[in-house]
């Protein structure tokens, strides 16, 4: 069984470069060899023979974890861009067929990959049943190069000039209320107000999130808020809200719904805040796949309608 793995590897995988690819988006051996349907013990010989004939180490890993090596990261790079570039050929030529095959792997946000992500990632597979999605939801950053993921799902602005980012749907933050907590505490006229009161915080992504930001006058306002309640789960420090226990700034995806049945009432609604879109970020160095990009074009198409249809 053994000897006829290794020929699978060496010979179903294709070359070094298409190999490698692979195994670099992976996050593991063991999903590595998953995805080729050989054992770990094949996938890791096969890269041990790479590393020999390079003479240099390209991944320190483990059964759990595959973490590149600088030189693992500069070979997969390159890996990716000629992978896509052959994808793209034989896409080109199998088009005609008109379906879609291969796997894509999504990370999204916690709040909106349940709500709505992941519906639409199920109704997609539905219509292309030859395409294998992996969704991970996740409050922690993700830095897409090296992580094994082909899209990120992300809220607010892009950061990283290495990325290529699709706007799936315009979005802003607000700041909301419970009419309990404003019955109780009042209602913050000016940004200065909100100092005095109790905020529920945010923490996600990598900025300072105690810093809530508006724009007035062309202008942008920061006030620094501060609250005995934090939390990187934005469905709890939203239930918090609901609770009467402080104030949230939350997207209006999220609660836009909870605004139209009273349930929340906006605070400083004069005041604009900078613009929090959805938007799907992948890799600016290749090509997409046409599966990637059509995922893509699903999630752009029925974000909008969901939360459309949400918010009433």
């Amino acid at each position: 069984m053994e000897k006829n793995e290794e020929v699978a590897v060496y010979g179903a995988s294709t070359d070094d470069v298409s190999f490698f690819d692979i195994v670099a988006r992976s996050r593991s051996l063991t999903e590595a060899a998953m995805q080729f349907g050989v054992s770990v013990s094949s996938v890791s010989k096969r890269l041990a023979q790479m590393e020999a004939r390079l003479g240099v180490v390209l991944v320190q890993r483990s059964t759990r974890r595959l973490t590149l090596t600088p030189e693992g990261e500069r070979y997969a790079a390159g890996a990716a861009v000629i992978a896509a570039q052959l994808e793209e050929l034989e896409d080109s030529i199998a088009e005609q067929r008109h379906d879609l095959r291969g796997r894509v792997h999504i990370r999204s946000t916690i709040g909106l990959g349940r709500a709505h992500i992941a519906p639409l990632v199920a109704d997609f597979v539905e219509h292309h049943p030859t395409v294998q999605v992996d969704l991970d939801l996740s409050a922690v950053p993700l830095h897409i190069a090296g992580s094994g993921f082909d899209i990120g799902i992300r809220v607010g602005a892009l950061q990283d000039s290495r990325l290529t980012a699709t706007r799936l749907w315009v979005n802003q933050r607000v700041v909301c209320a419970s009419p309990e907590y404003v019955r109780r505490n009042g209602i913050p006229a000016t940004v200065k107000d909100l100092e005095a009161h109790n905020c529920i915080v945010l923490r996600e992504n990598e900025s300072d999130y105690a810093l809530w930001r508006f724009e007035s006058a062309g202008k942008e306002i920061a006030v620094r808020v501060a609250g005995n309640l934090t939390s990187n789960d934005g469905d709890v420090i939203t239930r918090w809200c609901l609770e009467g226990r402080g104030l949230v700034m939350r997207s209006r995806w999220h609660v836009d719904p909870l605004l139209r049945d009273g349930a929340l009432v906006q605070v400083l609604p004069e005041l604009a805040t900078p613009s929090a879109d959805i938007f799907a970020v992948y890799a600016a160095t290749a090509p997409l796949p046409r599966r990637t990009r059509a995922v893509i074009d699903h999630l752009k198409a029925g974000l909008g309608r969901r939360i459309t249809e949400a918010a009433g």
